[in-house]
């Protein structure tokens, strides 16, 4: 049957008015301020790139980044809350890929499953680790804090914020014979403060985090948790170095949305950020300058870096006295 011309006209005018909806949803995002949950607590290096990034979108948009912070879980609480939120580019979060890498073994039952309910922006950046101590204790290399340890056994607590930074200390106990306890917390301004205050006087965190505390002699650095010296600390000897032959990963942080956001809104966050991140002057103060390795990898990018790393991660989840069993 013969199909009317006008009637033709009007199928032909609704396709075309349907194939422009992504472009226009791009186009005039974002309308309203664009919440951020954040895995980390105020403070944490993650929580201030963010709102250093929200600064300068927010020049260019017009629109507020509102960070959400809602620590603890293991970042399953951030997790979940981002991928329950409506997928419309107006709730995104900041997590640790930790999330999709080492969670699923840490908890018999996900309160959630990333795979599913969320979808890579971008991988932002990685965090150069570094174990330290309290300046108190006196320490300076890992045989004196071994040494120390055995002397006030089941006293010396640390600080490990996942299973890849967790499994580098339980080597070290093995390998040393130190007597080391390991205790949680919620995130980096929490963790540095026991630190500070010698509650717990051990860690492994963000270089960033303690720059100004390693400058001021508050607290002294024992090893680089990397494969290559920091070039803000070059004097400051790597896991390698100092003997360490096991698997580590690094800590590493992502931006995600709801599964099902319009892809056109990933691309645009997506290269709207990494033109900010990438800009030189930003890319050393708020990067470089705190021990952030930038990465800024594509949505599909991260969902390739990901698989690669899994391998290294499987290894490292099922010889964790973090996992249960």
């Amino acid at each position: 049957m013969r199909v009317p011309s006008s009637l033709g006209w009007f199928i032909m005018a609704a396709g075309l008015l349907v194939a422009s909806v992504p472009a226009a949803a791009q186009q005039d995002y974002p309308k309203q301020p664009i919440k951020v949950i954040a895995s980390s607590g105020p403070g944490g290096l993650s929580d201030i790139f963010i709102r250093a990034v929200g600064d300068e979108l927010q020049r260019r948009w017009g629109q507020p980044l509102i960070v959400d912070n809602r620590p603890g879980g293991s970042n399953n609480i951030a997790g979940r809350a981002c991928a329950d939120a409506k997928p419309d580019g107006y709730t995104i979060c900041i997590i640790p890929e930790s999330v999709f890498l080492y969670n699923p073994y840490m908890f018999k039952t996900m309160p959630f499953d990333p795979e599913k309910g969320l979808t890579p922006i971008s991988h932002l950046f990685d965090i150069l680790q570094v174990i330290v101590v309290n300046a108190s204790l006196k320490v300076k290399t890992l045989e004196e804090l071994a040494e120390l340890s055995k002397k006030q056994k089941g006293t010396l607590s640390y600080i490990a914020p996942a299973i890849g930074q967790d499994i580098v200390f339980e080597t070290l106990i093995k390998e040393t014979g130190a007597d080391l306890v390991r205790v949680p917390f919620r995130g980096g301004g929490e963790a540095v403060t026991a630190l500070m205050t010698g509650t717990t006087p051990i860690a492994s965190l963000g270089l960033g985090n303690v720059i100004g505390h390693l400058k001021g002699g508050k607290m002294v650095a024992i090893a680089i948790h990397g494969h290559q010296r920091s070039p803000l600390f070059p004097d400051v000897p790597t896991l390698r170095e100092i003997g360490y032959k096991g698997d580590f990963s690094n800590s590493t942080f992502g931006l995600w949305a709801p599964a099902g956001t319009p892809p056109e809104i990933i691309d645009k966050l997506h290269r709207e950020i990494r033109d900010i991140a990438m800009a030189p002057d930003f890319k050393q103060k708020r990067l470089i300058d705190r021990g952030l390795t930038p990465q800024f990898l594509s949505p599909a990018e991260t969902r390739t870096w990901l698989d690669e790393l899994r391998p290294i991660t499987d290894r490292i989840a099922k010889t964790s006295s973090m996992v249960p069993r």
